[in-house]
């Protein structure tokens, strides 16, 4: 098997995942994923793609990812692995789609406007 390239986004966050045969390492920038992603809810977006289609110990995956916070680079890494168990075999698009894991979710930060403090919020009005 060669190494499977793929990416996902969630807000500002890109992850570039490369899947290969292996004992089930998960190298998140050079570190290991557990210490990268320090919560378990984390942890658990992370290997959700894996334990579904029954991938958790198969496979060494290494991650490059930079941009957004902490949850939306989990959430990025997440939609990559599901991108890629889908090449890996098209019976895991049945299992993955009903859980939403292959949708890229296009929710983004408002843009600030001019006049305003932020995105709606107004600044305060004084009548007097």
């Amino acid at each position: 098997m060669e190494v499977i390239h793929k990416i996902g986004r969630r807000k500002t966050a890109v992850a570039r995942v490369y899947v290969s045969k292996g004992k089930g390492n998960i190298t998140v920038n050079d570190k290991d994923f557990k210490s990268y992603f320090t919560t378990g809810t984390l942890q658990y977006k992370v290997n959700q793609p894996l334990a579904l289609t029954e991938n958790l110990g198969n496979f060494d995956i290494k991650v490059n990812v930079y941009g957004g916070g902490v949850t939306g680079q989990a959430e990025a890494v997440r939609l990559a692995l599901s991108r890629a168990m889908c090449e890996l075999n098209e019976e895991n698009r049945i299992i993955l789609k009903p859980e939403g894991l292959l949708t890229r979710d296009p929710r983004m930060v408002e843009r600030k406007k001019f006049g305003q403090k932020k995105a709606r919020k107004k600044f305060q009005f004084s009548k007097r």
